[in-house]
This record gives C-alpha cells, structure tokens and sequence, in this order.
C-alpha cells in the first residue's frame, strides 16, 4: 500500500491530521460522505426557496417569476442527481475492479 504524508495540519483538539487519518484514502471517503449530506440539505433548501416562488408568483399572474422558480427547481433538481450519480459511478467501479476508492 503507498502511504502519502498527508502533513502535520493541526486540528482542533491539539492533534495533527497525519496521526488521526493514517491514508488520505480515509479522509477523503469523510469529505465525500458529509458532502452528500451537505448536498442533500441544499437540495431541500433549494426545493423550498422554489417552492415559495412559485406559489407567490402564481397568485401575481408573473410569468417571469414562475419560470425563474421552475428553473431553480429543475436546477437544484439536476446538480443533486450529477453528485448523486457520480457517488454510484464510483461505486460499480469499486465492484468492477475491487479497488477501495472511498
């Protein structure tokens, strides 16, 4: 197995980053793992910002507006299913070739 020095970073109880994740492989699966769960938030943040745009915009008769919800829906909609997608991607290739990547 090659081990990277991943440095002496400090982190907030005094240690360093190389002594609490020995790979970078270790943390990198932690970066990815709570970015889904970030990812997932902001979908739903996004979902209900368009939401209350196109309920306001239907009772003003704005076409402008209800179009700009619908693409902010659709928006938030496509950018969490390209991260969720690139996560199941990774994970046939982990099956394919029996390599640990996160």
């Amino acid at each position: 197995m090659l081990m990277v020095d991943i440095g002496k970073l400090p982190l907030g109880n005094g240690t360093v980053i190389s002594t609490q994740y020995k790979d970078p492989a270790t943390l990198i699966s932690i970066i990815v793992k709570n970015g889904l769960t970030v990812a997932g938030i902001i979908l739903l943040v996004l979902f209900v910002v368009g939401g209350f745009m196109m309920i306001s915009s239907g009772g003003s008769g704005d076409q402008k507006k209800a179009a700009q919800a619908k693409a902010l829906v659709t928006d938030a909609l496509v950018g969490f299913l390209v991260i969720f997608l690139s996560y199941f991607i990774i994970q046939i290739i982990e099956v394919i070739t029996g390599l640990t990547i996160l």
